[in-house]
C-alpha cells in the first residue's frame, strides 16, 4: 500500500470515530477560523496566499491606532469594505454542515474567529453564534458607540463620502471588528469559555489555535473532560492535546462527521 493510501485510510478510520463521537455528545461547542471560509473564496491573513501575506500595508486597515488617526488609511479601509461587499462570498458544504449539527441538536455554541458572517448566512441561530472577532455587517461609532447596518454607511461611501462620520454624534465610523489594538468584548469571553467548560467534545475548525486569548478555550475544554477534535488543512499549535486530528479539505470532511438527526 502506498503512503498515500496509508493516509487516506487513517482519514477515513478517524472520520468514522470523530462521527461517533459527535452522536453520542450531549454538548459540542464549535470554534472556527479563517480555514473554514477559504472554499468560499475568502482567502486567510497569514497564509501563503493570504492577504496580509501578499499585501502587508493591508495590515495597516486593521490597527486601530492607524485608522484612527489618519482619514487616508479610512478611506482606503472604506473602499476595501465596498469592494468585498460587491464579492461578496456565499457559504460551503462546511458552513452547512454546521447548520445540519445544530438541526441534531447536539451544538450548543459556535465560538468563530471570522467576521464573514457566513456561518448566519448558511443558517446557522444568531443566538448559537459568538463572533469573538466581531462583524463586517455592522457599523459602530469609536466616540457614541451606537450600532447601525454596514450597508447604510457604504451607501453613503457610494454616494461620494469618502470617510462617512456617525450621523448622531460626528465621530468616527468603523465596521463592528475588532482592530488591533482594541480589546475584545468581554461579554463573548466570557460566554466562550462557559461553552467550554460545559461541552463534551469541542472541534477547532480552520484555525491555527494561535491567537489569543480564544485558543485557550481548547485546553480549558480539555481539562473538564472534554474530547478535542482538529479539522485543519495543516497542523496547528494543539495537535499535541487533541484526541484526533483531521486533515484535509474541511468542506469535504464536515459534512461526513455530522450524524442523521
Amino acid at each position: 500500500m502506498s503512503p498515500d493510501a496509508r493516509e487516506d485510510e487513517a482519514l477515513e478510520r478517524s472520520i468514522e470515530r470523530v462521527r461517533g463521537w459527535i452522536e453520542e455528545a450531549r454538548a459540542v461547542v464549535v470554534l472556527t477560523g479563517a480555514g473554514i471560509s477559504t472554499d468560499s473564496g475568502i482567502p486567510d491573513f497569514r497564509g501563503p496566499q493570504g492577504l496580509w501575506t501578499r499585501n502587508p500595508e493591508a495590515e495597516k486597515l486593521a490597527t486601530l491606532s492607524h485608522y484612527l488617526a489618519d482619514p487616508a488609511v479610512r478611506a482606503r479601509s472604506w473602499q476595501w469594505r465596498l469592494e468585498t461587499e460587491a464579492n461578496r462570498r456565499a457559504p460551503n458544504a462546511g458552513h452547512r454542515a454546521l447548520v445540519d449539527l445544530e438541526r441534531t441538536g447536539r451544538l450548543d455554541t459556535l465560538i468563530t474567529q471570522n467576521v464573514d458572517g457566513l456561518h448566519q448566512s448558511a443558517g446557522s441561530s444568531p443566538s448559537r453564534v459568538v463572533e469573538i472577532h466581531g462583524t463586517l455587517r455592522e457599523v459602530e461609532c469609536l466616540d457614541c458607540g451606537e450600532r447601525a447596518p454596514a450597508e447604510r454607511a457604504l451607501a453613503r461611501v457610494r454616494a461620494g463620502e469618502a470617510d462617512p462620520p456617525c450621523r448622531s454624534c460626528g465621530g468616527i465610523l468603523k465596521t463592528a471588528t475588532i482592530s488591533f489594538g482594541q480589546g475584545l468584548v468581554a461579554e463573548d469571553l466570557r460566554r466562550a469559555e462557559q461553552a467550554a467548560l460545559g461541552c463534551d467534545l469541542l472541534l477547532a475548525i480552520g484555525t491555527t489555535l494561535a491567537v489569543y486569548p480564544i485558543a485557550g478555550v481548547v485546553p480549558v475544554a480539555k481539562n473538564a473532560g472534554a474530547r478535542i477534535v482538529i479539522v485543519n488543512g495543516d497542523a496547528t499549535e494543539m495537535d499535541g492535546i487533541a484526541d484526533a486530528c483531521l486533515r484535509g479539505s474541511i468542506s469535504t470532511i464536515l459534512p461526513r462527521l455530522v450524524p442523521s438527526r
